[in-house]
């Protein structure tokens, strides 16, 4: 549901911030390629492969959350009082959440086995939940 969810959250706020529609679609093409190494991490067999994904995916997150504050913000300081307070109150959401999501993943069965399954169920829920209905 990422590849869904996701993008709409972040066409959500480039549309707030009045991001132009390639920055917006950058995001977005940022995003899906985030999401999709993350799955390809869960679903490696090879440790090494498993963490080298892993990794990418993060750093991809990492440039995101960046072109979030950096691209986003410059479009919204334009903008009046309450809408660059929602977009503040918005991305500081997304920059949270979605910082923890690879910890999440890190310490949870995929990664390290830190915890247990229930455990790591029980974290991405709660974060789904902070992040995608908190966000709406």
């Amino acid at each position: 549901d990422w590849l869904f969810t996701t993008p709409l959250l972040l066409l959500d706020i480039g549309l707030l911030a009045g991001a132009s529609q390639r920055d917006i679609g950058a995001l977005v093409g940022l995003d899906a390629f985030m999401i999709v190494t993350g799955l390809a991490a869960t679903l490696m067999k090879i440790t090494v492969a498993r963490y080298a994904f892993w990794t990418i995916s993060t750093i991809a997150m990492v440039f995101l959350l960046y072109y979030l504050v950096a691209v986003f913000g410059d479009a919204v300081s334009d903008a009046d009082e309450d809408t660059q307070s929602t977009f503040n109150a918005l991305r500081n959401i997304i920059l949270v959440t979605w910082a923890i999501y690879p910890v999440a993943w890190l310490v949870g069965t995929e990664g390290l086995a830190l915890t247990g399954l229930y455990g790591e169920t029980l974290l991405f829920m709660v974060l789904d939940l902070v992040a995608k209905i908190g966000f709406g």
